[in-house]
């Protein structure tokens, strides 16, 4: 398979420009430290912060952050809400980044691993939540939907923020039939928040 360096992949052989940002969610301050080959490296992107905004973890007190990139979701939910994150990516970088920046953020206790959506988690988690990597395809999309079910706790929910342009008809679709419901939490510039809870 040919490399395309896109931020879904393993892009740690990839020449570095690193980037600090400094930038103020859910009103606190977060520094995040970003590079050549992974996603929204230059700001925050708005679905990011439509979901932040947005998010209640109600009584979740462990989280699982699949897609995570550098940290932006799991981190600052994690320090707003004092919650045990476990963070996964495809992307080598990004998980150093998501290592470096958790210490920069003091954020404890957190774990961050490799794994292709569901494929190194073995445990349950009370919340899921997920910007999904909209490129790298509807299977890849709808896998990290399905496969959620089973890595929630009963009661637990799986959050997740997708375009309506890029698929969030079809999402939320797939989420109710994998839950058997799917609330529409928020909208925002054609952003939706999704939520689904393992009854």
């Amino acid at each position: 398979m040919v490399k395309t360096n896109m931020y879904y992949e393993d892009n740690r052989d990839l020449a570095h420009d690193l980037q600090k940002l400094t930038v103020e969610l859910l009103d606190l301050p977060m520094h995040f430290l970003t590079d050549r080959g992974v996603f929204s490296k230059n700001a925050i992107d708005y679905g990011s912060r439509v979901l932040l905004e947005n998010y209640e973890p109600e009584m979740a007190k462990t989280l699982l952050d699949v897609g995570c990139g550098y940290g932006t979701l799991g981190l600052t939910l994690a320090k707003k809400f004092d919650l045990a994150v476990t963070m996964v990516d495809v992307n080598g970088r990004a998980l150093e980044l998501c290592q470096q920046n958790a210490q920069n953020n003091a954020v404890s206790p957190v774990e961050i691993k490799r794994s292709d959506r569901y494929e190194n988690i073995s445990e349950s988690y009370d919340a899921i939540i997920s910007n999904p990597p909209i490129r790298a395809g509807k299977e890849v999309v709808h896998g990290i939907l399905t496969g959620a079910f089973d890595h929630l706790n009963t009661g637990g929910h799986l959050t997740i923020v997708i375009q309506k342009k890029q698929g969030a008809p079809s999402a939320q679709k797939k989420m109710e039939e994998v839950f058997g419901n799917c609330e529409i939490i928020a909208k925002d510039k054609g952003y939706f928040i999704l939520r689904s809870y393992k009854k």
